[in-house]
């Protein structure tokens, strides 16, 4: 998905335009919410359903034109054969003159997972789990329907205000469906740091290139990074192809074993090793929340930044790392009298006492 700064962020998108249109089809224009290097989004209104509608607009008169025109009719017919909560509804595409648009369920409030992909804004992890596993039913419900998406990223998720999720831009989308005749986007195509392997090697794709997508907004929701983060494109690549990702357990000390072995498995190399199905995903994930009673909640992590943050010896330090460091450790309280640690004794931890009595 292009860069478009706003609360609602979906749809591939094309030339912008200086002047806000009155009228698009049937649909008035109410504003601009969100604007990037290739298109404009509109909040409008539709007379005749008597309802609020996000409309991305597309237009398209130069050389670029025919491309972007068919990642319009792409996105059209891939969107338009889904029917799910967790999907981003299509309501309507058509032609107005030169401009191509889509009308789609509006989403008042959401913002993008973008948001939350920083390590200071990262949220708990019981959270993380429940988008994550409303993000697989989804797609398990578009797979079956013969719609493999191909870039799942965090700027293709909305997380709305009620903290539901919908994905969202099937413009790259694969349509494997005995209905669509179209001839399809092929080659080296998606969102570098999300691509899977067989995307990046031009193989085959499947099911199992949304999942290991997936994977990576995962372990950026967990982290606050990305796990094939790298200074060129051709490392990305060589990450995404033969690396591991770093251990959780080095950002955070507060993931369930569990956990960690399903983020693994979405992330493996070769996709006859990853999960068979979105659905296969999601019932791991629902085991999960289990454990995760055990997790501290947000309130507790909170209390603890700001009693770091408020000790001298992490003045230098910005809220990124204070938050890395709360994450990382383990907090306990102790009776009195109890030996921690005795001096001569080998440890590669170090203690910070924050209360005494």
């Amino acid at each position: 998905m292009n860069d478009i700064k706003t609360e609602q962020n979906f749809g591939s998108t094309f030339h912008t335009v200086d002047k806000t249109p009155e009228i698009i089809g049937k649909y008035e224009i109410i504003q601009e919410v969100g604007r990037g290097s290739m298109g404009t989004v509109y909040e409008s209104y539709d007379p005749f359903a008597d309802r609020k509608v996000a409309h991305p607009q597309f237009i398209g008169p130069d050389e670029d034109g025919k491309r972007f025109r068919k990642l319009f009719f792409n996105e059209a017919r891939a969107a338009g054969v889904l029917d799910h909560p967790s999907i981003l509804s299509l309501y309507d595409a058509g032609v107005d003159g030169e401009i191509c648009f889509l009308v789609m369920e509006y989403v008042p409030g959401a913002q993008t997972l973008d948001a939350f992909s920083k390590p200071d804004k990262l949220l708990s992890v019981r959270e993380v789990v429940g988008i994550i596993y409303k993000c697989a039913k989804g797609l398990d419900y578009g797979h079956r329907q013969g719609i493999i998406h191909r870039d799942i990223k965090p700027s293709n998720i909305l997380f709305t205000n009620d903290r539901d999720i919908r994905l969202a831009d099937f413009s790259i989308a694969r349509i494997n469906r005995s209905d669509q005749t179209s001839t399809q986007f092929d080659g080296f195509m998606g969102s570098p740091l999300y691509m899977s392997p067989e995307q990046i090697n031009e193989w085959p794709i499947s099911t199992n290139t949304d999942i290991f997508s997936l994977g990576t907004v995962m372990y950026e929701l967990l982290t606050g990074t990305n796990p094939f983060k790298a200074d060129s494109l051709a490392a990305i690549l060589n990450k995404i192809t033969n690396d591991k990702p770093t251990p959780l357990a080095e950002f955070r000390g507060d993931i369930p074993e569990g956990l960690e072995y399903i983020l693994l498995r979405m992330l493996k190399k070769k996709n006859s090793k990853h999960y068979s199905s979105g659905l296969d995903l999601a019932a791991d994930l629902a085991l999960i929340f289990d454990d995760l009673e055990k997790i501290d909640s947000e309130d507790d992590l909170r209390d603890r930044f700001d009693s770091l943050s408020q000790l001298g010896f992490f003045k230098e330090f910005n809220d990124a790392e204070i938050w890395s460091l709360v994450r990382a450790s383990n907090w306990d309280k102790y009776s009195p009298r109890k030996v921690v640690i005795k001096e001569g004794d080998s440890d590669n931890s170090f203690f910070i006492i924050l209360q005494a009595k």
